[in-house]
């Protein structure tokens, strides 16, 4: 038996380039089995209009925040609800309830990512009303749900200021695959170091469609604009707060 992944081979036989393929299999059929099941999800929701938006970033760019601010903006013209994703605690899950739209919370343990099966269970009791918002605030990472299709109609990154301003350059995958990046926490510029325009030019670079808003909870600068082109259809270029 394998040493390194357990399968009917023996060590002797090219461990490390077994072990690698072996892997490389692997991650192939999660990731065929994850599209399967997104591409129901996405089936669903174009039955139900319901427009479902997966949203990405780092832990504590401020997006649950964002999130209540968009909720309390928008929750009195459409129904909306949250999937709520974090590793541990139902923290976050409370916050959207007090806001009084339909919440869930998933706990993923030590995995870093949503996945589709995962959502797949969580939306029969979740019961999203039919021509509504669906937001699925992801776990705080940067690199695997990039990899992990949810049945939605776009990713969209949150980028805060009090982060580095190159961090498409350092998390190409998932700035490339989000239709919206979001500069948050503007707010801060005058006490960080990050330069907005050069981080506007990385993410640029690396996905030249890509739309960028830059927003404050605290000062409410370009949540108008958020707002509104999550309702309307999307314009394709930078929009200033």
């Amino acid at each position: 038996m394998c040493g390194y992944c357990g399968c009917e081979q023996s060590d002797k036989d090219s461990p490390h380039s077994h072990h690698d393929s072996h892997l490389i299999q692997v991650e192939k059929d999660i990731l065929s089995e994850n599209q399967r099941i997104a591409n129901q999800l996405r089936h669903y929701y174009a039955e139900n209009n319901i427009s479902a938006f997966n949203l990405v970033s780092s832990p504590g760019s401020g997006k649950t925040t964002l999130l209540v601010e968009t909720i309390q903006a928008l929750n009195s013209n459409l129904p909306i609800s949250v999937i709520e994703g974090d590793q541990q605690t139902d923290r976050d899950a409370k916050r959207i309830a007090a806001t009084g739209v339909p919440v869930i919370q998933i706990n993923t343990g030590k995995a870093c990512h949503l996945n589709a099966h995962r959502i797949s269970h969580a939306l029969p009791e979740l019961s999203p009303a039919k021509n509504s918002l669906l937001f699925i605030e992801n776990v705080g990472n940067l690199v695997c749900p990039s990899l992990f299709d949810l049945g939605e109609a776009c990713k969209i990154v949150i980028l805060s200021v009090t982060e580095g301003d190159d961090k498409p350059l350092k998390y190409p995958h998932i700035f490339n695959q989000s239709a919206l990046m979001i500069i948050n926490k503007i707010d801060l510029l005058p006490y960080v170091t990050f330069d907005i325009d050069q981080c506007i030019e990385y993410a640029r670079r690396i996905n030249p469609d890509i739309v960028i808003l830059k927003t404050s909870t605290t000062t409410q600068a370009g949540i108008s604009q958020w707002c509104q082109w999550l309702i309307t259809d999307k314009n394709f270029q930078v929009a200033d707060a």
